[in-house]
């Protein structure tokens, strides 16, 4: 526990401008930010008698070891920079809002050239037409299947698009009447996307103009007995109204809106959103946060309305149970026109208790989870920690584990939990090869001190790389016995590295395996502990995994290749860009090979050649099992921890020794 007035800024050298300060802590993560009008004001509050201060702010003072601040130009800059260093620091002490779940978004990627419409619960990027959250993924999908009906827009990945271009034939979309195939030119670039501006726009609420011109068709082609154009007129007729019937009417007006409810209590807020459009609900979201500060309802309210506006459209009024701290700067955030104020009565004031009544059952709801979780999460972090004989609980383990097929294709990975919890967007793959890929041990060792040397010596790399291996973790587990661990033990000890725990979790028994000690920690079999370090060990093991496969079926689709005269890396490397897989190549005409750059006559009538001749070799089923391993045959002094080299099978008569 650090003291505040060890790095309280020495008197006067705080300036009296607007800004943005961070707190940072020991291993210079930043654990809070906040806006000031005045930072010397403001930062005079933390750095008073701790006695006075409430506790959430005195956790926060002495977890920190220092604090630094930007002056910014005007409230509007800081109420900014407040925003992007919170997404981007992801600060433990602040209220930050995450989602109770992932909600679903309809999305026209009108940024593309070929406009695509997809259902994803990724960010958008710039330019993108978006449409949502809708609570329910099942009902965007039977939205989206409707509208594909009358509006005909690409809806298949870059891959499969691609595919279709190579080989002149639509997808199955394409031969349904759900995609108009711009992939073979069917319909032309411009007139496709011209269809999807027709899509995104009725789905923002143009719907009349459509559904008259629809009628008017179907009344014409009936009075010209084209009674089969009529009848499917008709059916886009119905499709249409379906689409729109599945948002209801709420609002008398036509009002667009957007509708912010709020429930807290002591430890945590929870906040619903309703959007309106049109007068009818077309989408609602939900977040719940920690408070860790001294958030009021107000300050709650100002978060919501950054977090949905600062990077999004909003729209010309905004319902709100309290007026936001900071109401006028908000508004110059936004970029157009908006009206934040709180119904008094009538039909909107009824809605926004609906959504006020939404918020509380959702926290509600998540107390109940959180209570189970967090109890079995901190269990799992002190027992692990007591029977490791760590100082304190491992909040932050990084597993690491091997995966190859008989020693080719070998790769590590590594996976991250905090506070019990995966932490997938600072997972990493690693390919090991050379003289690191001639076992297990020579390949954690290899992997591990490449994870070291970013936390001792970090490359090269962005401000966000740098800074999620900027600290190290509590714990490091591999996978495997004691000798992976004196593998990765070895790297620790040649990096002079020694403020970081190692461990070893061995598969048959579930064994934790510590550097040197000639027996395993057990631990019960129905601990906490024991739980999460398995899921840490499988969830390595999946990763690994996953790259492996993806890494060998590249490989084997080269091998595929290799023996055919004069055709090199490079040009099988070409091939594979071209036509993907050693099926397609297979299939394609000489003269279509030669598309590729370095592909002649004669060697493409040598490609097709040789891989027709294989064909039926080349068709039997891949066994994804036989060979795959994720330990070697190695032997270990057990008093030492030294690991002694196996004898090679190919020169030991006797074999491997186990």
């Amino acid at each position: 526990m650090a003291d505040p007035s060890t790095y309280r800024p020495a008197a006067g050298t705080v300036p009296t401008s607007p800004g943005v300060y961070r707190f940072r802590d020991a291993d210079e993560r930043v654990i809070y930010v906040g806006k000031a009008k005045n930072l010397r004001q403001r930062l005079s509050n933390y750095f008073q008698d701790l006695s006075v201060l409430h506790e959430r702010t005195r956790r926060m003072v002495t977890t920190a070891n220092r604090v630094e601040w930007t002056v910014v130009g005007t409230e509007v800059e800081a109420l900014t920079l407040e925003y992007t260093w919170i997404k981007e620091y992801d600060p433990r002490f602040n209220v930050k809002f995450r989602d109770d779940k992932s909600y679903p978004y309809l999305v026209l990627t009108m940024g593309e050239k070929v406009p695509r419409v997809q259902i994803t619960r990724r960010p958008r990027a710039k330019g993108d037409r978006t449409f949502g959250p809708y609570p329910q993924v099942g009902a965007i999908r039977e939205t989206m299947d409707l509208m594909l009906r009358v509006f005909p827009v690409r809806s298949c990945s870059a891959g499969v698009y691609r595919r279709a271009e190579r080989s002149g034939r639509p997808c199955l979309l394409g031969f349904i009447g759900k995609c108009s195939a711009p992939c073979t030119g069917e319909i032309s670039v411009e007139d496709h996307r011209r269809l999807a501006e027709q899509f995104a726009d009725f789905m923002a609420g143009n719907t009349g103009t459509y559904t008259r011109r629809i009628e008017q068709r179907m009344r014409e082609a009936a009075a010209a007995m084209d009674y089969e154009t009529a009848a499917s007129l008709r059916d886009d007729l119905q499709a249409l109204d379906a689409v729109m019937s599945k948002n209801s009417v709420v609002l008398s007006d036509a009002t667009d809106a957007d509708l912010i409810g709020i429930a807290q209590d002591e430890l945590e807020a929870s906040v619903q959103v309703f959007h309106v459009r049109g007068g009818r609900i077309r989408g609602q979201r939900g977040w719940t946060a920690e408070i860790l500060d001294e958030s009021d309802t107000a300050a709650l309210v100002e978060r919501a309305m950054t977090t949905l506006y600062a990077e999004g459209a909003a729209p010309r009024e905004v319902l709100v149970p309290v007026q936001p701290t900071n109401r006028d700067l908000l508004k110059e955030l936004i970029d157009h026109p908006v009206e934040v104020r709180v119904p008094q009565r009538g039909e909107k004031k009824d809605l926004l208790g609906t959504v006020t009544t939404n918020a509380e059952e959702a926290l509600r709801l998540h107390r109940l989870r959180r209570t189970g979780d967090l109890t079995a999460r901190t269990k799992a972090l002190e027992d692990l920690g007591e029977a490791l004989d760590l100082p304190e609980p491992p909040l932050r383990i990084e597993c690491f584990d091997i995966s190859h097929s008989q020693g080719t294709n070998v790769v590590g990975s590594q996976v991250v939990f905090e506070d019990g919890l995966p932490k997938k967007s600072e997972y990493r793959r690693y390919s090991v090869s050379g003289a690191a890929a001639r076992d297990d041990t020579a390949s954690m060792y290899d992997v591990i001190s490449r994870r070291l040397r970013h936390h001792l010596e970090p490359p090269p790399q962005t401000e966000e790389e740098a800074r999620r291996f900027a600290y190290p973790p509590s714990l490091i587990l591999v996978d495997g016995g004691p000798p992976q661990v004196a593998a990765a033990q070895q790297a620790f000890d040649d990096l002079g590295v020694t403020d970081i725990a190692l461990a070893g979790i061995a598969k048959r028994l579930e064994e934790i395996w510590l550097p040197g000690d000639e027996y395993p920690v057990i631990l019960p079999r129905t601990s906490e502990a024991l739980f999460l370090v398995q899921r840490l060990r499988d969830e390595a093991h999946r990763f690994a995994i996953t790259y492996h496969r993806s890494k060998r079926g590249r490989a084997m689709q080269a091998s595929a290749l290799d023996g055919i005269p004069g055709l090199g890396p490079a040009r099988r490397r070409a091939l594979l860009d071209r036509f993907v897989t050693v099926s397609a190549i297979r299939e394609a005409e000489p003269e279509r090979l030669q598309e590729v750059d370095g592909i002649g006559p004669a060697l493409a009538e040598q490609i097709t050649a040789a891989l027709r001749s294989e064909r039926g070799a080349d068709d039997q089923p891949e066994d994804r099992t036989a060979g795959e391993s994720d330990t070697a045959d190695l032997a270990v002094d057990m008093a030492t921890g030294e690991i002694l080299d196996p004898p090679h099978p190919a020169h030991d008569p006797e074999g491997p020794q186990r």
